[in-house]
């Protein structure tokens, strides 16, 4: 059945002669854009692995595939958050143009004050006609560290819409137009030079209730679906065999044997053992996704991601001496209108993986926090304590 489906996009949209987003817009009405989604939302009802006959068949043939890099929030965290929590019209509405490239998509959580502790944040959702459950919902506050603001149509939004209650109960779950009045988005230079993310600032934004993400009230765990399908897209990512930064020192070890000590063989040899074990779990993580939703296993698969890259695009520095001083280019995605869509880790020059490498270890959840999740709902380990839990948010220090 499933090369049957293959077989008649491929003959009734020949890829030679179908325009790219027709066929993309074909490919998910013939439920091949993600197998395992229901059908008529892109998928089969089939089991998740059968994705990987149908790409390498499409890709075979020539056909064109969408932008992962470019709308990889959309596909990694929103799509699932709304296949979980949305309704059928929500899903019918968001899923293909998503799935497509056609809107762009970005994540409205992380704020100045509300970082790590993401149920501490302030930005405020109120009705607009109070007791009235269909009235639209006004918006204020700011957001920060938002990749692809600056081309996203749609965001996830978490908001407090009851400040009466524990700050992880006050919680509520919305889809945002980035196009609509009151929200403006600001660019942020990082320490690559580049503009690769913003700051959101909302203004009375106004959201209809019929964008809102599951019950008022119900952001957090509505939020949870999000966080743990970002570290798997994170963390879990398919890699071939010495794919990433590892794969780029290896060849220059390869090609540069002036580059060669023994103690840098040993320390190459360690960190590539490493890349090999993370990337041979994050593929055992991805199966067991066959089964179900993500677990908190995705996060350790983020957190090996970070230290790793960290450690050996600092080895690279090590290992180039003074050539991996050099910053190949500080104009790159200019502050203004070359602004990047993706980060190119494999592609840049050492000094770039070095210092992007930084940020590895805070988007997506900081390794601290993923530390927790790890030994609290892996390990069994005792909680944290934490004295604010069932404190009103509205009470606790601001």
């Amino acid at each position: 059945m499933l090369n049957e489906r293959i077989k008649a996009l491929l003959d009734g949209h020949p890829p030679a002669s179908t325009p790219r987003l027709e066929f993309l817009r074909a490919r998910f009405d013939s439920g091949l854009a993600w197998v395992h989604f229901p059908a008529g939302l892109g998928g089969l009802d089939a089991p998740r692995e059968q994705q990987r006959i149908v790409d390498e068949a499409l890709a075979a043939a020539g056909a064109p595939d969408n932008d992962p890099h470019r709308i990889g929030i959309g596909l990694g965290m929103a799509a699932p958050t709304i296949l979980a929590h949305g309704t059928d019209e929500q899903r019918r509405r968001f899923l293909r143009p998503l799935w497509t490239g056609e809107e762009v998509w970005c994540q409205l959580f992380s704020e100045p004050g509300a970082g790590s502790d993401l149920a501490g944040l302030a930005t405020k959702a109120v009705r607009e006609n109070p007791g009235d459950e269909a009235s639209d919902w006004i918006v204020t506050g700011q957001k920060v560290w938002t990749s692809m603001a600056h081309e996203a149509r749609w965001a996830i939004l978490i908001a407090r819409t009851d400040p009466n209650v524990p700050k992880h109960k006050g919680l509520t779950y919305f889809v945002c137009d980035m196009t609509g009045p009151g929200v403006e988005v600001r660019p942020l230079r990082q320490i690559t030079g580049e503009a690769e993310f913003n700051e959101v600032f909302l203004t009375a934004a106004r959201i209809p209730d019929a964008h809102r993400l599951g019950p008022v009230g119900a952001g957090w765990a509505v939020a949870q679906t999000t966080l743990m399908n970002e570290r798997v897209a994170i963390g879990g990512g398919a890699q071939p065999r010495e794919g990433g930064v590892i794969g780029v020192v290896a060849r220059a070890w390869r090609e540069r044997p002036e580059l060669r000590t023994a103690a840098a063989h040993d320390t190459l040899l360690d960190l590539w053992t490493q890349a090999e074990a993370a990337r041979l779990t994050a593929t055992r993580l991805r199966q067991q996704l066959a089964a179900g939703g993500p677990g908190p296993e995705g996060s350790a698969a983020k957190l090996a991601f970070a230290r790793l890259n960290q450690e050996i695009s600092g080895f690279e520095l090590d290992l180039l001496g003074e050539q991996g001083l050099r910053y190949d280019d500080w104009s790159t995605g200019s502050w203004a209108s070359e602004r990047p869509t993706t980060v190119d880790f494999a592609g840049r020059g050492a000094g770039y993986r070095y210092l992007r490498a930084k940020g590895n270890s805070i988007e997506g959840g900081t390794s601290e926090i993923l530390r927790n999740i790890i030994a609290e709902r892996v390990l069994g380990l005792p909680p944290e304590i934490r004295v604010d839990k069932d404190v009103p948010w509205k009470d606790l220090a601001q």
